[in-house]
């Protein structure tokens, strides 16, 4: 293998200069796919092929704005890279055509451009200047989008591996963790350890044979931040990867990925592939001497492995179950030997500290928490989608500046950031800056980066009832306080959401958090309460509401809920009356028709049929 220097130069112009011919290029993840992503891509390529056009095609991953899925992007020869979003194949061809036979751009369908040079597109805004950009700074997100994933001459000709060879060849451990350490990178899993300290331990364990683990068992509802990595850029782990191996001594490496990510796990599987045959990965990298392997493991699905000590049992073969510690995976881990655990973004986010020096990350980011964060931004948003952004921006400019606001014109109500781990912030702190620490001290945490934003039409007490019964489901059963406290807690909330509640249900709730928190093995149980903890903090309201008044303000708990007609808006149509099941409406034709409360089963149905609005819900 040439220097990386060499191989760089001779791949750095198919990527970075302006193409020759018209360049198609279709997102390709795992939301463009779902979106019928695939079908715009073969629709393309058959069009191309059958009239010999002076065109090149390409897929590539998610470049983050998962609400406009399908994208197509279109990169004229000397000229603008155009993107196109919501495409269908029969547009995406029609566009195609106007590009090459008459040279014209469809600026309806175009989200924004890429200029290249001076030629700019009327009427169409830059990429860097759209809301949902406007305020994102890429770091690990970077290439996601950009390149072609299952490529590494591409990754390669932007400036991949560049850090592993500075470390290899300038760099030794210590000087390396140093490094990592003055960046001030806490792990993006969910608790925001320094990833410098937690290598450090790993560094000082005496051990001929260690280990480097990823978590990507990335099971938070509404998460996919650490799926778009894998799927766009996974030779930013890889890299990541094995640069921690050289600073803590481990000559193997596992990727721990949930088998729910089949496109992530083939990408992963042929870019180390890629990376061996290359000289990247295996032995005697780069001449150096060190060797590294990485293997995957996928994973069944439980999320209690994202849990490190039971993901590394799942790894061994033997059930996901955590274990006590001390002792800690950096003296103990996997088989018995030191090992070091991070999530995929805390890697990904390595090459680039090891290339541009710790400082210069370090002036991204809030006084203790450095860098940026990846977001899924999921819910009642406009904007669907995948945003970096500085560590210390707040929530409202993630929700409307760059989420577009909440849908349909609706009222914002809470955001639950942080999983089924996380907590609830309600509208009077959305200013609050999105940090480690500030997250906290509101009974939340950063998590792995879910965002689920929720409007008016969100029962809290339900919300809070979701997620307790999801950790319920997904206890693995081996500690007391988890096991059995969040049945009893998901049983009262079951019986408040019922109209069932009881006052002292409140106090009891809260006793129950304190002590599932306080004694629960691992951070699966220790969690577990924060959701039912943040909405008794700030929607108590409508937990009485449900206890007191038998009323779900939402309207979301159908048990609290009545359905009656407004006789001055009801024309006797029988719409209500012919599409009841239970037959619980009743009245003579062309007069108003009436609800027996007894018979009701709360289905709205009638709503729904009503052409004249004349049914009313409380």
């Amino acid at each position: 293998m040439g220097s990386l220097s060499e191989i760089k130069k001779q791949f750095q112009a198919e990527l970075k200069a302006s193409p020759k011919r018209i360049k198609v290029v279709v997102g390709l993840g795992t939301c463009g796919i779902a979106a019928g992503g695939e079908k715009v891509f073969k629709a393309l390529d058959k069009y191309i092929k059958q009239n010999e056009l002076q065109a090149d095609i390409m897929s590539t991953a998610c470049i983050g704005m998962c609400y406009a899925e399908p994208i197509m992007e279109i990169h004229i020869p000397d000229g603008p890279r155009i993107i196109y979003g919501n495409m269908k194949p029969e547009t995406a061809v029609e566009i195609l055509k106007n590009h090459i036979y008459e040279g014209k751009i469809n600026v309806g369908y175009a989200i924004a451009q890429e200029t290249r040079g001076n030629q700019v597109i009327e009427d169409i805004p830059e990429l860097k200047d759209i809301p949902f950009y406007s305020k994102q700074v890429k770091t690990v997100l970077g290439r996601c989008g950009v390149i072609d994933p299952e490529r590494i001459e591409q990754y390669i000709a932007a400036d991949g591996y560049e850090a592993l060879e500075k470390a290899l060849t300038t760099m030794s451990p210590v000087k390396l963790i140093e490094e990592i350490k003055i960046s001030g990178l806490r792990g993006r899993g969910g608790g925001g350890f320094p990833t410098g300290r937690k290598w450090e331990a790993a560094y000082q364990s005496n051990d001929s044979k260690k280990y480097v683990i990823c978590n990507a068992d990335e099971g938070d509802p509404g998460a996919f931040m650490d799926r778009s990595i894998l799927e766009g850029d996974p030779h930013a782990l890889l890299e990541g990867m094995a640069l921690c191996g050289y600073a803590i001594g481990a000559d193997e490496g596992y990727i721990y990925v949930r088998a729910e990510y089949p496109l992530a796990i083939r990408r992963l599987r042929k870019a180390i592939q890629d990376a061996e045959k290359m000289g990247l990965l295996g032995q005697n990298i780069m001449d150096s001497g060190f060797n590294f392997k990485i293997n995957i493991a996928a994973g069944a699905g439980a999320f209690v492995c994202g849990e490190e000590t039971a993901l590394m049992h799942s790894i061994e073969g033997k059930r996901g179950m955590p274990r006590v510690r001390p002792p800690y995976p950096a003296q103990s881990g996997l088989w018995g030997h030191p090992s070091n655990i991070n999530n995929v973004e805390t890697y990904a986010n390595v090459p680039a500290i090891v290339r541009a020096g710790g400082s210069c990350f370090a002036e991204i980011g809030s006084a203790n928490s450095k860098g940026t964060k990846v977001f899924a931004l999921t819910g009642n948003i406009n904007h669907t989608g995948l945003a970096e952004v500085p560590i210390g921006i707040s929530l409202r400019e993630i929700v409307f500046e760059i989420g577009g606001g909440i849908q349909n014109n609706h009222c914002y109500k809470a955001v639950q950031i942080g999983g089924p781990s996380g907590g609830c912030i309600p509208e009077d702190l959305l200013d609050t800056p999105v940090d480690y620490d500030s997250l906290l001290e509101l009974g939340a945490m950063m998590g792995s980066g879910g965002l689920v934003v929720m409007d008016e039409s969100t029962c809290m007490v339900d919300v809070a009832r979701y997620f307790l019964q999801f950790t319920q489901e997904e206890s693995c059963g081996k500690c007391t306080p988890c096991r059995e406290g969040t049945r009893q807690m998901l049983k009262i909330l079951e019986r408040i959401c019922a109209g069932e509640g009881e006052p002292e249900d409140i106090p009891t709730l809260e006793r129950l958090c304190r002590v599932i928190k306080d004694t629960s093995l691992c951070g699966l149980g220790q969690s577990a309460p924060n959701p039912v903890m943040a909405t008794l903090r700030y929607f108590q309201s409508e937990y009485e509401a449900h206890i007191y008044d038998k009323k779900c303000p939402a309207g979301v708990c159908t048990n609290l809920l009545k359905f009656w007609i407004d006789e001055t808006k009801c024309k006797g149509c029988a719409l209500c009356e012919n599409i009841c099941p239970v037959k619980a409406i009743s009245g003579e034709r062309k007069q108003v028709h009436y609800v027996d409360q007894e018979k009701c089963i709360q289905c709205g149905n009638c709503m729904a049929a009503c052409k004249f609005d004349a049914i009313v819900r409380a």
